[in-house]
């Protein structure tokens, strides 16, 4: 059966599924953390401009720390070589914990230099603040930028489904040992809706949903879905019980022929570069 957790290029294990808290907020966000922790998640991801790390700490406030997974990310006006440090501070003060697991640059922004951020985040590596440094929404341009100035990162969070199937991406983070995760991993819901997801999932007497989370962690994807009520919770939970003939997994492959397009486009984005 597939492992639940991988190893990083750093020698740290990450769980390869985790609770997303995307929009979540207040009370919601919460108990939504808190249903997924007394499920089984330890891997559970936030970032700063989402603005509930409090109702996230309070989520996790009754498991240990050391069996825990806490990925956050540093929003753009937070890549200014003074502002690093202070964001990190801040979100270890809101989170009430010591250290973070994986601290992402949340969104590439070419007129800064990778270098010096890098450097600094490795600072707070340093510093026992961080564990594992990692960047968000990069291209190949982006990553390669990376690795010719010297430096290297853990991860590559991205937007990854069957719609959206980044192949030469995960091709290339494979090579260079950068772990992708998977955000929006049942493309906001449209996975289950889909008349071929359905399909495949009759078979295997699973939710189209579980068939696209299990799509990807056989890729050796990170994922963290979404969830609030503890059904879907759970059903998100429950992928580790089968294994996708290569038949069904070739179909979904082929699904972005017809799909593929981005559902996360904001207006900053670079994935031109």
């Amino acid at each position: 059966m597939l492992k639940i957790a991988t190893t990083l290029n750093n020698g740290i294990e990450i769980p390869l599924l985790g609770f997303g808290t995307w929009l979540l907020e207040g009370k919601t966000c919460t108990e939504a953390v808190s249903r997924a922790i007394e499920l089984g998640y330890r891997h559970i991801d936030t970032a700063c401009i989402y603005h509930n790390h409090l109702q996230v700490a309070e989520g996790i406030k009754n498991i240990k720390r050391n069996e825990l997974f806490i990925t956050t990310k540093l929003w753009l006006d937070q890549l200014d070589l003074g502002s690093v440090e202070t964001a990190c501070d801040e979100a270890l003060q809101q989170l009430n914990t010591e250290y973070i697991d994986l601290l992402l640059v949340h969104w590439p922004d070419k007129t800064k230099c990778w270098k010096k951020i890098l450097e600094k985040m490795q600072i707070l590596k340093e510093k026992k603040k961080i564990r594992s440094i990692g960047v968000s929404n990069c291209t190949i341009h982006h990553l390669q930028d990376i690795l010719d100035q010297g430096m290297m990162v853990s991860v590559n969070q991205v937007e990854f489904h069957p719609y959206l199937y980044q192949k030469d991406l995960l091709d290339f983070c494979s090579r260079h040992h950068i772990l992708i995760t998977a955000y929006s991993p049942l493309a906001r819901g449209r996975v289950f809706k889909d008349p071929q997801m359905i399909e495949i999932g009759k078979k295997y007497y699973k939710t189209p949903g579980q068939i696209a989370l299990r799509w990807l962690i056989e890729k050796g994807i990170a994922v963290i879905p979404k969830g609030t009520s503890k059904t879907h919770i759970q059903e998100n939970f429950d992928v580790f019980d089968f294994s996708l003939e290569k038949a069904d997994t070739e179909k979904i492959d082929f699904l972005c022929k017809s799909h593929g397009k981005r559902i996360i486009k904001p207006p900053f984005h670079e994935f031109n570069y």
